[in-house]
């Protein structure tokens, strides 16, 4: 699995981070305290990078959480179909089908980049 592990005082918004086994980015980010008894805690909240579902979590900023490691490729437009695009990777020229996200146009020879995951792709 593409993924390293971090601590949690090491996140910050913009980065991923996995929360219910999911890739998640990060939105919010904050830390309370340490308390009488404890460690300072950091509360993180983040949306799922290919559900876009609201998730956050709560540890001690020393506790150790798993990182994914998404690859940032280019691609570009081979055809378009309805919500579809048939994108080709410019590094290994390999085609594929993606949904193309709501409000974006594309057309033929448009050149776009994706995220990658496990298998799971998504144009940014």
């Amino acid at each position: 699995m593409p993924k390293e592990q971090n601590e949690v005082r090491d996140l910050q918004e913009g980065n991923y981070v996995m929360m219910d086994d999911v890739p998640c980015k990060i939105t919010a980010y904050s830390t309370a305290k340490p308390g009488k008894h404890g460690s300072a805690k950091a509360r993180v909240e983040g949306r799922g990078v290919f559900d876009d579902r609201k998730r956050s979590f709560s540890q001690p900023v020393d506790q150790k959480i798993w990182v994914p490691i998404i690859e940032r490729q280019q691609g570009q437009v081979v055809s378009v179909d309805g919500n579809d695009a048939q994108i080709m990777d410019l590094d290994t020229y390999e085609t594929f089908t993606m949904r193309i996200p709501e409000d974006e146009s594309m057309a033929p020879d448009d050149e776009i980049e994706y995220l990658e995951y496990e298998g799971k792709r998504k144009i940014v």
